[in-house]
């Protein structure tokens, strides 16, 4: 039996959307080797498509179909693996035969645990951590990838904890030809779209046949959650959102608007407001995740989603909302970590500050939006942290941190 009106919205939107979304952008895509389309309005509408995904999972595989395409490949997928695990998990994918041989796949192994450790957002290619000849040779590319006519892989790390990694890839097909320029330009503009949304569709597993409206969704996470404005009005907040908001801590409600705690988190959340109101494409990296401490040294993560364009606006969505932010606690348990590490490592406040902010944060560019700071500045104190602790990447302070992260922490 049918459902309610609110019900079959629910459940229809998501395909109303691509038709309107998804098949024009296939289109666009398709005219790349043409050069017949507007390069800025493709990309603008393949990042709404992304951050449409993040509500609704049953839209990745279409949407990875379009990312693909965008980054010049025959097919992609979002994959997590386990730290010293020789396989991954792969939640969505389009254009190749899965589950990945395991038996094959530890014959590369060493080499393609590199896509698993890159510095977040940053484009590695198979044929970089191994030579197409030598990976030519290997039973996995002979039994698996050559008959699929697959012959590179480009891939940029989503998410990395103690634990384990997410990273996002494409597949090139032999008439794709292997890993050029182009796609690793392609890939560095959507790389932080598809993490955004990667993350935030983490939070909540939201289907529409189970609840009436977007906002009923928002509202049964365990993550706080706050609809606001281009202003940063605050429109509506879920119950673990007023709880934070309560404790007037890391978040306030002061005359109506949402404001943090720390200034330079204020203003960080004040841009990032101000671009969500521009649309999907404006966000950037900004919001990706924004770090927030509480009094008591408590860390939380804070997410960004624009909810200006696509389905997201048609879900039931207060229409005057420019974006939702959603807030969590840290997923790294370092609470002992950051003055043992600045201890052994002799760092000044503000490299130990940097260094946490790369765990928790991201990269270069996240960091300098979220402390308000220059770029360069940020890139300085990263080539200190660097010398003092004898590394040379950001995925290998991530793991120095890891190591001080107690395992009984909660």
């Amino acid at each position: 039996m049918p459902g309610s009106s609110q019900e079959r919205e629910g459940v229809s939107w998501s395909a109303c959307a691509w038709r309107r979304f998804g098949m024009n952008t296939v289109s666009h895509l398709r005219s790349i080797s043409r050069g017949a389309f507007d390069h800025q309005q493709q990309l603008s509408d393949l990042i709404g498509i992304i951050y449409d995904a993040a509500i609704e999972p049953s839209l990745w595989q279409r949407t990875l179909e379009t990312i693909a395409l965008f980054v010049g490949g025959s097919g992609a997928g979002l994959f997590c693996k386990d730290v010293g695990v020789p396989h991954a998990v792969i939640p969505h994918s389009v254009g190749f035969e899965r589950p990945l041989p395991v038996a094959l796949f530890r014959q590369i192994y060493s080499a393609a645990e590199g896509h698993f450790l890159g510095d977040l957002e940053v484009p590695i290619a198979t044929t970089d951590l191994m030579p197409f000849a030598a990976y030519a040779q290997t039973d996995f590319y002979r039994q698996w990838a050559e008959p699929q006519g697959l012959i590179d892989f480009l891939s940029v790390v989503l998410d990395r904890t103690v634990i384990s990694s997410a990273i996002f890839g494409v597949f090139r097909h032999k008439r794709n030809g292997m890993v050029d320029d182009q796609a690793r330009r392609q890939m560095r503009l959507i790389a932080p779209h598809v993490r955004r949304a990667v993350l935030i569709g983490r939070m909540f597993e939201f289907k529409a046949a189970e609840v009436a409206t977007f906002v009923d969704a928002l509202d049964g996470l365990g993550a706080g959650m706050y609809l606001v404005d281009g202003t940063g009005r605050l429109i509506h907040a879920n119950v673990a959102g007023n709880a934070i908001l309560g404790a007037s801590d890391i978040l306030s409600s002061v005359s109506g608007q949402l404001v943090a705690g720390d200034a330079q988190v204020d203003r960080a959340l004040r841009e990032v407001f101000a671009a969500a109101g521009q649309g999907d494409a404006a966000l950037g990296v900004k919001g990706i995740a924004v770090p927030l401490i509480g009094r008591d040294g408590e860390r939380y993560v804070a997410h960004a989603l624009p909810l200006t364009s696509g389905a997201r606006r048609r879900a039931g969505v207060v229409y005057t909302a420019a974006a939702a932010l959603f807030v969590r606690k840290a997923a790294l348990a370092v609470s002992s970590a950051p003055e043992a590490i600045g201890s052994a490592f002799k760092l000044t406040p503000t490299e130990l500050r940097v260094l946490m902010a790369i765990v928790e944060v991201g990269g270069v560019p996240e960091v300098a939006a979220a402390f308000g700071i220059a770029e360069t500045t940020v890139r300085t104190h990263v080539t200190r942290l660097f010398e003092k602790t004898g590394t040379s990447r950001q995925a290998d302070l991530v793991k120095l941190v890891a190591g001080y992260a107690t395992p009984l922490a909660d």
